[in-house]
């Protein structure tokens, strides 16, 4: 039976609030950190979370603006994402803090670690990559895939994997070409999934596509049931052990 709480952390002052999700037992499992879109932490991750533990992991959708906040206004929201978006070393630093409460779990499994993250919690995760954490897996989903230091690609030492709707205007075909040159450059092991006919924030149900009010954003059940699986099959390959 899945267990969860509530649980809040610091990160530079600022008390951060998350959700943890464990899987039935007392044994050590492998472990999966989560980071939210860009307005902030929601029921829908906390899901994703429970849905892990349902699975057999730990799991620990962190918080990135403090306080579980969730930012209403578009526009407070887009310079809170490219205020992060420019400051790679605060994104690492955000996610690492999340890490920490993941490592800190006495069920987590040290060894076996991975993070997921959607839009710019996906980038989130690739930064937390690109600084050398000692992490298995890492996948995007819909994230942005620009860096100020690709070169920094280097210190990636898992698998990665992105995935990313044809039609997102947030993503276009360049920026994924220069994806694709930072990952070859540094040798990672990597795959890019992408998803016809999905826009931005394609995984998220609460988001049906309005080309009013939303512009280039919206679900797509089908992409977001293939990305999980495409997940999923990621994990069965590094975390061979899970039942």
């Amino acid at each position: 039976m899945v267990t969860t709480r509530r649980i809040e952390y610091s990160v530079d002052g600022t008390t951060m609030v998350g959700h943890l999700a464990l899987p039935g037992g007392t044994d050590r499992r492998p472990a999966v950190l989560i980071a939210h879109e860009g307005p902030g932490l929601t029921d829908h991750q906390r899901e994703r979370a429970d849905r892990l533990a349902e699975l057999g992991y730990v799991a620990f959708a962190l918080d990135y603006h403090g306080g579980g906040r969730f930012i209403e206004d578009r526009e407070e929201m887009f310079a809170r994402v490219d205020e992060l978006l420019a400051d790679p070393d605060r994104m690492r630093a955000l996610a690492g803090a999340g890490l920490a409460v993941l490592t800190a779990e006495p069920r987590t499994d040290t060894s076996r670690l991975a993070a997921i993250g959607y839009c710019l919690g996906g980038t989130m995760a690739l930064e937390l990559a690109r600084g050398g954490a000692d992490l298995k897996a890492v996948v995007g989903f819909h994230p942005s895939l620009t860096t100020t230091r690709p070169e920094d690609a280097a210190n990636i030492t898992g698998k990665v994997l992105v995935c990313v709707g044809s039609e997102d205007p947030i993503i276009p075909v360049e920026q994924r070409l220069a994806f694709e040159e930072e990952m070859r450059a540094a040798g990672v092991d990597w795959r890019m999934t992408i998803h016809g006919g999905a826009l931005h924030s394609f995984t998220h149900p609460d988001l049906d596509p309005d080309p009013t009010t939303r512009p280039g954003i919206g679900y797509h059940r089908a992409s977001a049931e293939r990305a999980w699986r495409a997940m999923l099959d990621l994990f069965d390959e590094v975390f061979p052990t899970v039942v």
